[in-house]
């Protein structure tokens, strides 16, 4: 295979990889039901006058599956710690003890199970879509090459191929994450 049609299989394995690595990314964002500090990841926090991410000021423990605890550098971000996470509305109700913020996540319904699976399943199929629209840049770029008929035959199919593993791995990612979304 020639360096042209090479390159060109190269950067859609590429650009298929960020379509999977935004998808795990993405799914991250959906929760379960279990207390994770990714879950906070959107509050920002007014600091002395400027919007910073939670995570700048404050540390985020899960202690057990169903509560977070935010312990803040400073004692005096407590209150803007609180206001931050209401204005986030996510869905929690923070606790304020004096020493730290205490969250707990509130286990989820049936019907939001079933929501958040449905997200799930938007998500993997932006993917999906992101990895047939390399497969088809591709077989355009394949088709410009000035390499044989032959040649271009065995990159399309290497392509082809590569998009059916890429689906194969988007479909187990989705599978794992709707049977950890619909177990109690």
């Amino acid at each position: 295979m020639n360096e042209e049609l090479q390159f060109i299989l190269d950067s859609t394995k590429e650009s298929m990889n960020g379509a999977l690595a935004h998808l795990e990314n993405e799914l991250l964002n959906i929760r379960a039901g279990k207390a994770n500090p990714v879950m906070l990841k959107s509050v920002m926090v007014d600091y002395y006058g400027t919007q910073t991410p939670l995570s700048q000021v404050a540390n985020v423990n899960t202690p057990d599956g169903r509560t977070l605890t935010i312990q803040p550098w400073e004692k005096a971000m407590l209150t803007e710690i609180e206001k931050g996470i209401m204005i986030a509305n996510i869905g929690f109700n923070p606790m304020n003890n004096g020493e730290s913020i205490i969250i707990n996540v509130p286990p989820l319904t049936e019907e939001r199970r079933r929501d958040l699976a449905k997200m799930a399943k938007v998500e993997a199929e932006n993917a999906k879509v992101s990895v047939r629209s390399a497969r088809k840049e591709a077989n355009q770029e394949i088709k410009k090459s000035e390499s044989s008929e032959d040649e271009q035959k065995n990159c399309e199919i290497d392509v082809q191929t590569s998009t059916d593993n890429f689906i194969q791995k988007i479909d187990s990612i989705l599978a794992a994450k709707e049977k950890e979304i619909m177990t109690v």
